[in-house]
């Protein structure tokens, strides 16, 4: 009997061995995958994209992001109050770009308030809609989409956005997510 228990206990050992080698293997190839931007890149890239795209509006000067003649209203002085915004990005070209560097358009939907002080966020005026970014240009272009005299807003969309891109837009604004933030943002920026 005691060779049988020997046995036993050795061939228990060792399947524990081969499972503490199995688990270290795993978490060597997670971690190295991890380390060379396996899965983990295209969350980082889309931040990235959203980083880039809202730190551009908000820089811009209002009137390159204007809709149908809205002006902030500004006070006598000089100062121009903030722009804050929230961004959402439909998606990009080159599709299968690995880099931001990489990007060269993005297709997205942002809600841009004019942060005057003490306007509520309820009566600021408001820029919205979808628009495309060109990423290969310095400064970033911003083209939104509106409708002109002759052509109607849904069509110009389809017009300037590839289909997927189009039906996204017509179906999705900002996650709510972006939206808590970007209110949150905007009642500091007025000074509420």
């Amino acid at each position: 009997m005691s060779s049988r228990e020997g046995f036993a206990g050795w061939y228990r050992h060792r399947l524990v061995w081969v499972a503490v080698i199995l688990l270290t293997v795993a978490a060597g190839v997670v971690f190295l995958n991890r380390a060379a931007g396996g899965e983990a890149e295209p969350a980082d890239l889309q931040a990235q994209i959203v980083a880039r795209m809202r730190t551009t509006l908000e820089q811009a000067d209002p009137g390159q992001h204007n809709h149908a003649g809205h002006n902030a209203q500004q006070a006598a002085t000089e100062e121009k109050p903030p722009v804050i915004c929230g961004v959402r990005v439909y998606g990009y070209e080159p599709a299968a770009a690995a880099t931001l560097a990489d990007v060269r358009t993005v297709y997205g939907f942002h809600l841009c308030g004019i942060a005057e002080q003490k306007r509520p966020w309820d009566v600021a005026v408001k820029l919205a809609g979808p628009l495309i970014m060109d990423m290969s240009v310095e400064p970033l272009g911003i083209q939104v989409v509106e409708a002109t005299e002759n052509v109607r807003f849904i069509d110009r969309l389809h017009q300037m956005f590839p289909a997927k891109y189009a039906t996204l837009a017509q179906e999705e604004a900002l996650a709510a997510t972006e939206m808590a933030d970007l209110r949150r943002r905007y009642d500091a920026a007025a000074g509420l």
